[in-house]
């Protein structure tokens, strides 16, 4: 009776947490993946950054305008953000990176590589990629800029002060 509970238990959990049944979330863990020998290009952009991105298949080196990855961004969290679609595909080190970056400041630079990089995973692997890719919101485009400042006005919305006389 103690064992009918816990697995009533276990499946309870699963369907609470995800659509899938146990039978899917173990195949999805037993199929291999196949041998990462593609190297994927493709354009991400954030703000008014803009990012083109080559991966080939290495040992995790990355160049960003020539620089390397600490160098360019000396901000972890800029860095764990750009990493973010290798580590969530557990890819980590597994291809060279070499971007060039042009617009923008650090934080829409690093949304630029990120999208950048997910895309070109996207096309070396569309169906063992694109899933994982797309739940984790890596493949969406980022579409807020800044507003264009309008005739009249000092800013985008801030009028002048009001003078009644």
């Amino acid at each position: 009776m103690a064992q009918n509970t816990e697995e009533l238990n276990t499946t309870e959990e699963l369907s609470s947490y995800t659509s899938e049944t146990p039978d899917a979330a173990t195949e999805t863990a037993t199929t291999e993946r196949p041998a990462l020998t593609v190297p994927g290009a493709a354009v991400g952009r954030r703000k008014e950054a803009i990012a083109r991105v080559r991966i080939f298949p290495g040992t995790g080196k990355w160049t960003i305008n020539g620089r390397d990855l600490s160098n360019y961004f000396p901000n972890k969290l800029h860095q764990q953000e750009v990493n973010d679609p290798f580590r969530i595909l557990d890819l980590d080190g597994a291809y060279d990176v070499i971007a060039r970056i042009s617009g923008g400041g650090p934080s829409g630079q690093a949304g630029a590589l990120r999208l950048g990089i997910a895309r070109s995973l996207n096309e070396i692997d569309r169906d063992n990629n694109r899933p994982t890719l797309k739940k984790a919101g890596f493949l969406t485009r980022d579409a807020r800029i800044i507003e264009r400042k309008k005739a009249g006005l000092k800013k985008a919305r801030k009028a002048p002060q009001y003078s009644k006389r």
